[in-house]
C-alpha cells in the first residue's frame, strides 16, 4: 500500500487512492466574485477569515486555500468583484492564528511577479508557518492586469512554464539559486530565509490541455477549475499517461473542486447543484472521486452566516470525513 500524506496524496502516481482522500477548503471573504460569494461575506472581514480557518484547522482540514489578482478591470467588476485579499498576506495572517492545516495560494498568477520577488515572498510564508506552504500557480486570464503590470498576457503560458522552472530553483534548498532561461536569469544572489521544506509542493492549476499537460509535466500536483466529475477520468488518464511517458515517477496529488455541499437536510434553497444528505451519503457520492484517482478534493459549504459555515466545517470534519476512508 502507498504512504499517504494528507497533501502529496498515495506516493504511487496520479492514479493512485489508496488510504483516504483529503480534503481542504477555498476561504470566504478572500475573494467575493459574484460566481460563489454568499451574501453575508460583503460584510465580513478579518475576524470572519480567522474563525473559519481555525475552523478548518480543527477539523483536520488539509489545507485553507487563497486567490490572486492584483487589479480587476472596470468590465469585468460585477462579475469577477474587486475583493481579492493578497494571498502572501492572507495566508501569512492565518498561519500565525492555525496550527497545522496548509496554506495554499489556488492559484498565484506567478506570471504577474518576477520569480524571485515570489521566491522571497512565500520562501518566507513557508519559513514563518513551519513549512505548511502549497504553492498553486496558475497562467492569469485577465488582459488588463498584466498590461497594467507591464507582463506579456499573450505569452503568458510560456513565461509560466519558464517561471515554475525558476521558482523550483529559487524556493530550493541553495542560499545562492542559480537560473538561466530566456526572460529570467539570476546567480550569486542570496536570498534567505529558505523554505523550512526542503521541497515546496507546487500543484498546477487550470483545466485547460496546455494546463493539464504542464501540470503533469512540471508539477507535484494538478488544481482542475470546476470540472465537472464526467471529465475528470479522462484528463486523469492524460496525466497518468504524460507523466509516465516523461518517466515521472516522483509523489503527485490530483484534486477536484466538489459541488456545493450541505451536511444534513437544508430548511433553505441552497440550490439544485448542491449535495445534501446525512454525512454517510454525503461520504459515499464524494468517495467516487477518489474512485476516479483523485486524492484530495475542495470543497465549499452553503451557509448564511459565518455560524452557519463553521458548524457545517464542524460537521464535515467530525461526521463526513471519517467515511471518506469507507470503501463501502
Amino acid at each position: 500500500m502507498a504512504r499517504w500524506d494528507p497533501v502529496t496524496g498515495p506516493h504511487d502516481g496520479p492514479a493512485g487512492h489508496e488510504g483516504g482522500l483529503a480534503y481542504g477548503i477555498q476561504l470566504p471573504v478572500q475573494s467575493q466574485s459574484a460566481l460563489y460569494a454568499e451574501p453575508w461575506e460583503a460584510g465580513a472581514g478579518p475576524a470572519d477569515l480567522v474563525a473559519v480557518a481555525r475552523a478548518a484547522d480543527r477539523a483536520g482540514f488539509a489545507y485553507v486555500a487563497c486567490c490572486d489578482h492584483v487589479a480587476i478591470p472596470r468590465r469585468l467588476a460585477d462579475a469577477m468583484g474587486t475583493v481579492w485579499y493578497d494571498p502572501v498576506a492572507t495566508l501569512a495572517h492565518l498561519a500565525a492564528v492555525t496550527a497545522r492545516v496548509r496554506l495554499l495560494s489556488h492559484v498565484a498568477v506567478v506570471g504577474l511577479r518576477h520569480p524571485l520577488l515570489t521566491a522571497k515572498q512565500y520562501a518566507t510564508l513557508d519559513h514563518l508557518s513551519g513549512g505548511r506552504l502549497v504553492l498553486g500557480v496558475g497562467a492569469g486570464h485577465v488582459p488588463e492586469e498584466f498590461e497594467a503590470l507591464g507582463a506579456d498576457f499573450r505569452q503568458r503560458g510560456s513565461v509560466l512554464d519558464e517561471t515554475i522552472d525558476a521558482l523550483r530553483a529559487a524556493l530550493g534548498p541553495q542560499e545562492f539559486p542559480s537560473h538561466h532561461g530566456k526572460r529570467y536569469d539570476f546567480e550569486d544572489l542570496g536570498q534567505r530565509p529558505r523554505p523550512a521544506q526542503p521541497r515546496v509542493p507546487l500543484w498546477v492549476g487550470g483545466s485547460s490541455p496546455a494546463a493539464v499537460r504542464r501540470a503533469a509535466l512540471k508539477g507535484d500536483g494538478w488544481l482542475p477549475q470546476g470540472d465537472p466529475r464526467d471529465r475528470l477520468p479522462a484528463r486523469i488518464d492524460r496525466i497518468r499517461r504524460l507523466r509516465e511517458e516523461a518517466g515521472r515517477d516522483t509523489p503527485f496529488t490530483v484534486g477536484a473542486i466538489t459541488e456545493p455541499l450541505y451536511v444534513g437536510d437544508p430548511a433553505w434553497d441552497v440550490g439544485r447543484r448542491t449535495l445534501t444528505g446525512p454525512p454517510r451519503r454525503l461520504a459515499a457520492s464524494l468517495r467516487a472521486y477518489r474512485a476516479m484517482g483523485v486524492n484530495q478534493i475542495q470543497v465549499r459549504f452553503r451557509c448564511r452566516d459565518r455560524t452557519e459555515l463553521t458548524d457545517q466545517i464542524a460537521a464535515f470534519g467530525a461526521e463526513v470525513a471519517p467515511h471518506l476512508r469507507d470503501t463501502h
